[in-house]
This record gives C-alpha cells, sequence and structure tokens, in this order.
C-alpha cells in the first residue's frame, strides 16, 4: 500500500521508497520487458539481428580484401542512394504538412466549454538534479488555466537527491501537487521513474513535462478539447516545443529551427499519412488506462518518446498535433549539445532495431508507406549520424586531394546523385 507522510511544513511526500511497493517497481522496470520481451530494449539485438550483422560485417570486409574497387563502388553507391531516400522523404513530408492541419481552438470556444464535463489530468515532472528550477517549474504548472480539483501534478524526485528533495519541501506545496520519490532499484532513468509513478496516477490523461517547461496556459483546455472531438483511435495529443533561450546563441537558434521544422513540418506530415511517428519527450497527453495496457514507456531506451510513438501505431493508434507551444530552455553549450545528440541517436538506433526484430510483422502492422517512413526517419537518422563523417572527410579529399581512388568508386551516376543531394539537398533545408 501507498504510504503518504505529512512533513512539518505541509509538504505532502509520498514516499513509495519505504515500502517498497513491489508491484510499482516491477512495472516500472521490468513489466514492459516481461510481458512484451520483443518490444523492449532490455535485449538490444535479437539472436537473428546479431547473426545478420556478422554476416554483413563479414561480407564487406571479404569484399573490400578481395576487390576494393568493387566494394567500394557498391558502399558509396548505397551511401549515396540512402542519402537520396532520406533527403526525399522529408521534402515530402514537409510538402504534405500543409495538409495536415494541428489542431487549434479560440479562447471562445474553450470557454463556452462545461467545465463539469472537463476530464482530469495526471501530470509527470521528472527532475534530477534540478532544484534551482523547482520553483520557477511550480509556479509555470500553476499558472495553467485548468480547475485545480481535476488535476494531479506529481514531481518525480530520484532518491538520494537530498538538493532537490529538500528545495521542493521547502516550496510548502499543497495540492494538486505532490512529490513522489523513486526507490533507487533498476535503470534510474526518466522512463523508470514516469512508470514508477504511473499506477499511482488517478487523471484520465497523463501528461509528461520537463523540469523547465513553460506550458501554454491553456493547453490542458485545448488538449481536453481536441480529445473531444477525437473518435478513440486518437492515443495521444502532442503539443509542440519551442525555446525562450532561442536567440542565446548560434547552437540555440539551431535548436529552435530544427523543433519548428520538426513539430510543425515532420509530425504533422507523418500524422497525415498515419505513419510511425517518434514523439517528443515531454507535452504529450496520452490516455491513462490505454497507457498501462501497454506497460508505458521503455526503461531501457533512452528515447522512451519516440519508441512510445512507434508502438502506438503499431496497435492501430494515432497521435494528433495541437496548436499549443511548450516552450523549455535550449541547449547552448557546444559539449552538453554533442551529449544529448549523441543520446538520441543511440535511443533511435535502439527504437529502431527493436521494431525491427520481426519486419515482416511491422510492415503488416503499419503499411508499407509505415515501414518505410519509419526506416527512413527513425532508423536513417542515427545511421547518417554515423556515415556524415566519412563523407565530410571524403568531400574534403576530393577538394583538396582529388584522390585517384575516389573517382573510381564514383561512376558518373553515382558521381552525379551524390553532388545533386549535396547541393539540392543543403538547398532545400
Amino acid at each position: 500500500m501507498t504510504e503518504n507522510a505529512t512533513q512539518p511544513d505541509g509538504l505532502q511526500v509520498e514516499d513509495r521508497s519505504t515500502s517498497r511497493d513491489d508491484a510499482a517497481i516491477r512495472f516500472s522496470i521490468d513489466s514492459l520487458a516481461d510481458d512484451f520481451p520483443s518490444l523492449s530494449a532490455r535485449a538490444r539485438m535479437s539472436l537473428r539481428q546479431r547473426i545478420g550483422l556478422i554476416l554483413a560485417s563479414t561480407a564487406i570486409v571479404l569484399g573490400f580484401i578481395i576487390s576494393p574497387l568493387v566494394a567500394g563502388t557498391i558502399a558509396m553507391s548505397v551511401v549515396i542512394v540512402l542519402y537520396m531516400a532520406v533527403l526525399f522523404l522529408r521534402i515530402d513530408l514537409a510538402a504534405r504538412s500543409g495538409s495536415h492541419i494541428r489542431f487549434a481552438f479560440t479562447d471562445a470556444e474553450l470557454a463556452a466549454v462545461n467545465e463539469r464535463t472537463l476530464p482530469t489530468f495526471t501530470i509527470l515532472v521528472p527532475a534530477y538534479k534540478e532544484p534551482e528550477v523547482l520553483a520557477t517549474l511550480v509556479g509555470n504548472l500553476g499558472a495553467l488555466d485548468y480547475p485545480a480539483d481535476l488535476l494531479q501534478i506529481r514531481l518525480l524526485l530520484e532518491e538520494g537527491d537530498e538538493e532537490t528533495i529538500a528545495a521542493a519541501t521547502a516550496l510548502h506545496l499543497r495540492a494538486p501537487f505532490e512529490v513522489l520519490i523513486i526507490p533507487p532499484i533498476g535503470p534510474q532513468t526518466k522512463p523508470k521513474a514516469l512508470n514508477y509513478a504511473l499506477l499511482g496516477a488517478t487523471g484520465d490523461y497523463v501528461c509528461i513535462y520537463d523540469a523547465e517547461d513553460r506550458p501554454e496556459p491553456m493547453q490542458l483546455r485545448k488538449v481536453a478539447a481536441t480529445f473531444a472531438v477525437c473518435g478513440p483511435e486518437v492515443a495521444c495529443v502532442q503539443a509542440e516545443l519551442g525555446f525562450f533561450n532561442a536567440d542565446e546563441n548560434v547552437i540555440a537558434r539551431w535548436f529552435a529551427m530544427e523543433y519548428r521544422m520538426w513539430f510543425t513540418q515532420f509530425l504533422p506530415a507523418l500524422s497525415h499519412v498515419n505513419a510511425p511517428i517518434p514523439l517528443g519527450g515531454t507535452s504529450n497527453h496520452i490516455r491513462r488506462e490505454l497507457l498501462v495496457g501497454m506497460r508505458a514507456w521503455d526503461p531501457y531506451n533512452v528515447t522512451e518518446d519516440a519508441d512510445l510513438g512507434v508502438r502506438l501505431r503499431r496497435q492501430g493508434y494515432r497521435v494528433a498535433l495541437l496548436d499549443s507551444t511548450t516552450e523549455e530552455e535550449a541547449n547552448t553549450d557546444f559539449v552538453n549539445w554533442i551529449k544529448q545528440r549523441s543520446r538520441w541517436y543511440k535511443g533511435y538506433a535502439q527504437t529502431w532495431l527493436v521494431h525491427m526484430r520481426h519486419p515482416t510483422q511491422l510492415l503488416d502492422e503499419v503499411g508499407t508507406g509505415g515501414f518505410l517512413r519509419f526506416n527512413l526517419f527513425v532508423g536513417g537518422t542515427p545511421l547518417l549520424a554515423v556515415i556524415n563523417p566519412i563523407s565530410w572527410l571524403l568531400l574534403l579529399l576530393w577538394f583538396t586531394l582529388t584522390p585517384q581512388f575516389l573517382q573510381q568508386i564514383m561512376p558518373a551516376p553515382v558521381y552525379y546523385a551524390g553532388l545533386f543531394g549535396w547541393l539540392a539537398g543543403n538547398f532545400t533545408f
């Protein structure tokens, strides 16, 4: 049973770590892996994938030993075809984005909604070693224009993070705020914390925010209105993400441009064609009962949001895009930017490997178009991130030394396709 302890300052702290709620711990760590093992990243690669990787690697090595020029030509051709496929996919998505209108509501429409019909929301906010943002976070969430008695706001703090726990205690929080202490069992990841908090959630819908988020005050009302006009096939409403410090430096501006393209072009277009959608890590609002039945987030996947979006589509559900923005803080440090980007690529690779364990089943569930878009959008992103430095090096060699082997492995069709991709791709984006 859950135990609630009232601190002297009045803060309600729900500390399952002392009672060691076995059901919540199991659900948070191993529920997905135990109940749906083929959909969990706990085992990184299937036996079939490991065998395939070994055979492919062996074939590539032998090819370069036996005939380096032939192998190089094949490799260069495959890489350029991949670049072209990803380029045309993203151009196609950008062109289609205008066909999918994000759900939008006027203030008058929202004001006309009978508050007695509004659903309840559980807001989950993981925070780790972030004591300095808690006061601002509470202010941002307190500014949400939604009846307080229909809200449950759970701050998820890790056991052992004494500074953040102390900062939360000092805020003298009252309902609808709660603090839930996450026990140090299993992987210490955001999805594990979310899973641990989910079983105690009471809302009709579960909403995820990050600690530095500034959601639009009317966002929950817009989400409720979206679910009200959508059918049961819509399992999740994704709001747009933006940055309140987009002009701080060039890295922040890059992030802002990328997010703008991501949430106003790519994701709406993927929704329009009913393809798997890699959700954003915050401001997604999901039907709680469905989320529990799916065993929620994968605690072993570092981009649990993207993975959940793919799993929703595989079960036949859709994601609606909402014309409402949550602002967060863009990364402005180059080293931290590299770390964050590397984590995203790792998570996309994990997600691709998990869902390609049984490719024919995935094809049956998402269709040919969804299958191709998943492979190019989710699988192609980390793969090109690995190939890009090699391509940049070859480009540098081409313009400086013009080595003969590069000319030999790039016959005319391959060369002109690569040139077109380089010029047209960069110009387009």
